[in-house]
């Protein structure tokens, strides 16, 4: 719609061609129905890609600033939650309300239910519906990714890219849950609920927000950032008491109160339940005073830097995003146009652009969308 609406704006005749009967669904349901529309702290090194500076043109052309200008025009109460994310205070609705109608003034065409075949480019652009083919001078693919399939989502964006002969980064869910087997996975099960604020590592990147232990596995905003940056077979290290060296904290009680219970100790620190199960698997003495300094420093390490290793993830179906898309180095930045197909754009999801957890992929939909319309 962002693309239309600009387009539209240069008194060009635009067509959306939908392939079900609604538009706007993922905007619909984002941010609990609040929609988390964009971050007030964007930059580039909020986003993931094999050309990680591919990014930085849209984002100067198309600022966070203008979108809540924008937001501003058409009276839509929001609100800043942490790390600079703005939501809308009544409804995600309202945000596809008032692209709609950006789009009304701009005189953009909505078909619906189109079902698309193929398209081909002899001198201009034919794309074949199931009952009609509509020929253009531009096209722009807005499809997305393959994250949550029940809204719609498929592989047609890329499967076009790879009939065009462009290349793809491989798709990979991303903004996801993790999920795990085997003990672990039973005991981050009998913890199904808890939340605990933590520091996640993966390789050399790092966050460090809430944590959610579920039936599955592990979720919360934490995991869902660095499940962006992990691979299958890599572990991840959680820190539970993340800037604080516990091991010094168990010293100096095992110094000054030797007859202080462990369980009661660890239950300050850490939710009751979680506490007991790390109690009750590293077997230590009730009572610090018979407790080894070698096994406080095994304790330590089990709260600072906790190894785990991830079995999967819950995959597209639970997915915000996908990482990976449309390589960069087939499109222009300045106007996302593909290099090797002229009048022919990618845009948004699409792309191998992929956004932290906060606002920041609808940031890259407005600005992607925008510099394309600027020039299809």
């Amino acid at each position: 719609m962002m693309a239309a609406i600009e387009c539209g704006k240069r008194a060009r005749r635009v067509a959306i061609l939908e392939r079900t009967d609604k538009i706007g669904e993922k905007i619909r349901i984002s941010g609990g129905g609040r929609c988390n529309f964009t971050n007030i702290y964007t930059k580039p090194t909020n986003y993931i890609s094999e050309n990680p500076r591919f990014c930085i043109s849209a984002l100067k052309r198309y600022t966070p600033d203008q979108f809540i200008r924008l937001i501003d025009h058409y009276g839509i109460a929001y609100n800043e939650r942490k790390h600079g994310q703005l939501f809308c205070d009544q409804s995600a609705v309202q945000i596809n309300n008032m692209l709609l109608a950006e789009c009304q003034a701009a005189n953009v065409e909505f078909h619906f239910n189109v079902d698309i075949s193929k398209i081909q480019k002899p001198s201009h652009f034919k794309v074949f519906g199931q009952s009609e083919t509509y020929e253009a001078q531009s096209v722009i693919i807005a499809t997305g990714g393959k994250s949550v399939p029940k809204m719609g989502a498929t592989s047609f964006g890329y499967d076009v890219a790879q009939k065009f002969g462009l290349q793809i980064i491989t798709p990979e869910p991303a903004l996801v849950p993790l999920t795990f087997d085997g003990v672990i996975h039973d005991q981050l099960k009998s913890l199904a609920g808890i939340a605990v604020d933590v520091r996640v590592k993966c390789a050399k990147t790092q966050f460090e927000e809430a944590l959610l232990f579920t039936h599955r596995g592990l979720s919360g905003p934490v995991i869902l950032q660095i499940s962006s940056y992990w691979d299958l077979g890599q572990g991840i290290s959680v820190d539970l008491f993340p800037g604080n060296d516990f091991f010094e904290l168990l010293k100096t009680l095992k110094d000054g109160k030797p007859k202080q219970r462990l369980r009661p100790f660890l239950e300050e620190y850490l939710p009751k339940r979680l506490a007991g199960v790390i109690a009750t698997e590293l077997d230590l003495p009730e009572q610090f005073a018979n407790i080894p300094d070698k096994r406080l420093l095994a304790l330590s390490k089990r709260i600072n830097h906790w190894r785990i290793l991830p079995s999967g993830s819950e995959g597209y179906r639970t997915a915000e995003v996908t990482r990976g898309g449309v390589a960069t180095s087939e499109l222009s930045s300045k106007t996302m146009e593909t290099t090797k197909v002229p009048n022919l754009y990618f845009i948004g999801e699409v792309v191998d652009v992929t956004g932290h957890l906060g606002g920041f992929n609808f940031q890259w939909a407005w600005s992607s969308g925008y510099t394309a319309g600027q020039f299809a």
